[in-house]
C-alpha cells in the first residue's frame, strides 16, 4: 500500500475516528485505525464493538492495499508532521513508513484480516434530520442517562421514539432519560411518515455525534434490529442499540400540582450555583428551597460544615407555600439544560417529583425527585 494525502485532513481524519476506539480491549486489532487506500480516496476505520466511525479523504492512491495502525501512535504523529502532505507506505510485513518533508517514521502495524467488520442495515428508507436540533436534543437529555452499574442496562442509554403524521398532527421525534432521581425527555415536530418506533442509543455514541460536523448539517438517520447509523457528510457512525424494557416514564409524570412558580432561568441557575458553593463532594447537604407565593419568591438555603448560605429569586408563584429538598447537581442539570429564558416549575408536595417545563407547552419536560428533609 502507498498513499499520498493532505498532513491537515489526514490528521484531523485520525483524531475523529480515533474517538471511537477504546483503550480497554483484549483485541489488539481495535487498539488501531483500520486504514484502506483504493480507488482515489482513503478509508479510515475505528470501532470498538460499540461505536464505529468511518470516513474517507481524498488521497493520491499509488498502491492498493490496507493495514491496522496502532491509533494513539499514529495520530501523535500526524499531529505533529511538518509540511503540507504526508506519504505512507506499507509493506508485506505491516510496516509502515511515513513521510513528511525531513520527518521520517517507521512503524509496525497489523494485518487489516484482524479487523473486525462494521455492522451494516438493510431495508428501510434513512431518516434525514437537522443535525443542529438533534445535537441539542442529545444535550437536554443526556444528562438524565443512569450511571449506577446496579441499573438496568436499557436506562443507561436514550430511548428514541418516531411517531409518523396523524391526521391533525405532523410527525414527532422525542428523547427520554431516566436514572431512577430525575427524568429527562425533549419532544420536536419533524418530517415523518414512516411507522412508529422506539428504540435505546448508548451514551457513548450520543457523545460522540454531538462532536461531528457543523449544526448546519444534515444527519441522515438509518435503524435496524440491533443497530442504530448516523451518517454526516464523509462521516459514517454505527452504534449498537440497547436491549431491553424502558420505563413507562409517562407514567410517572405527574397529572396534577399543588403550586406552579414561573421564575428567569438564568437567575435560578445563578442562585443555586452560588449556594452550591458551600457544598463539596465530601460534605454534601440538600439545598432547602422555600415555595413563598405571598412574597413572590423561591428562597433557597444550605446548611453544611463549611458554613450556611442563603439566596432568593423572585417568581410568579400560584398556589400552596412549603419547604422542598433538592441535590444541588440534579437540580443544576435540569435547569442548565432548559432552552427558554423562563421556565415553570411545578410542585406537588415536599416528597413528590418537581416537573420543570418551558412558558408554553411541553418541548422539554425535566423531573427531579426530591430530597426528604431532616426537620430542624
Amino acid at each position: 500500500m502507498k498513499f499520498t494525502c493532505a498532513a491537515a485532513a489526514l490528521s484531523e481524519a485520525c483524531q475523529n475516528v480515533q474517538r471511537a476506539i477504546s483503550s480497554k480491549t483484549t483485541i489488539p486489532a481495535l487498539e488501531g485505525i483500520y486504514v484502506r487506500a483504493a480507488e482515489g480516496c482513503l478509508e479510515l476505520t475505528g470501532y470498538d464493538l460499540e461505536v464505529g466511525i468511518q470516513t474517507r479523504i481524498d488521497a493520491s492512491v499509488q498502491e492498493e492495499g490496507s493495514i491496522v495502525l496502532n491509533a494513539k501512535v499514529f495520530c501523535e504523529i500526524l499531529r505533529r508532521l511538518p509540511g503540507d502532505s504526508v506519504e505512507v507506505e506499507c509493506d508485506s510485513r505491516f510496516l509502515a513508513s511515513i513521510i513528511a518533508g525531513e520527518s521520517r517514521y517507521r512503524i509496525n502495524g497489523m494485518s487489516a484480516e484482524e479487523y473486525p467488520e462494521l455492522p451494516s442495515i438493510t431495508g428501510g428508507a434513512p431518516l434525514p434530520l437537522p443535525l443542529g436540533t438533534l445535537k441539542e436534543m442529545i444535550r437536554q437529555t443526556i444528562f438524565a442517562v443512569a450511571i449506577n452499574p446496579d441499573t438496568k442496562p436499557v436506562h443507561t442509554g436514550v430511548k428514541f421514539e418516531l411517531r409518523p403524521a396523524m391526521e391533525g398532527s405532523g410527525g414527532e421525534l422525542s428523547l427520554a432519560a431516566i436514572d431512577g432521581f430525575r427524568f429527562a425527555t425533549r419532544k420536536e415536530a419533524i418530517e415523518y411518515d414512516g411507522e412508529e418506533m422506539s428504540f435505546v442509543v448508548p451514551p457513548k455514541a450520543l457523545g460522540e455525534l454531538r462532536g461531528m460536523g457543523a449544526d448546519g448539517d444534515t444527519v441522515s438517520v438509518a435503524v435496524g434490529r440491533k443497530h442504530i447509523i448516523f451518517d454526516i457528510g464523509r462521516y459514517h457512525m454505527v452504534s449498537r442499540l440497547l436491549d431491553g424494557e424502558f420505563m413507562n416514564y409517562r407514567a410517572a409524570i405527574p397529572q396534577a400540582f399543588k403550586t406552579e412558580a414561573a421564575a428567569d432561568t438564568r437567575s435560578l441557575i445563578s442562585a443555586v450555583e452560588r449556594i452550591s458553593l458551600i457544598i463539596t463532594e465530601k460534605i454534601k447537604s440538600p439545598i432547602r428551597c422555600d415555595i413563598l407565593p405571598e412574597e413572590g419568591r423561591l428562597e433557597f438555603t444550605c446548611a453544611t460544615g463549611v458554613g450556611t448560605a442563603r439566596d432568593s429569586v423572585g417568581a410568579d408563584i400560584a398556589g400552596e407555600a412549603f419547604e422542598v429538598g433538592f441535590n444541588n447537581r440534579f437540580l443544576l442539570d435540569a435547569l442548565r439544560a432548559c432552552d427558554t429564558d423562563q421556565v415553570r416549575i411545578r410542585f406537588n408536595g415536599a416528597v413528590q417529583p418537581v416537573v420543570i417545563l418551558p412558558p408554553e407547552g411541553e418541548g422539554f419536560l425535566f423531573m427531579v425527585l426530591p430530597v426528604r428533609l431532616k426537620q430542624e
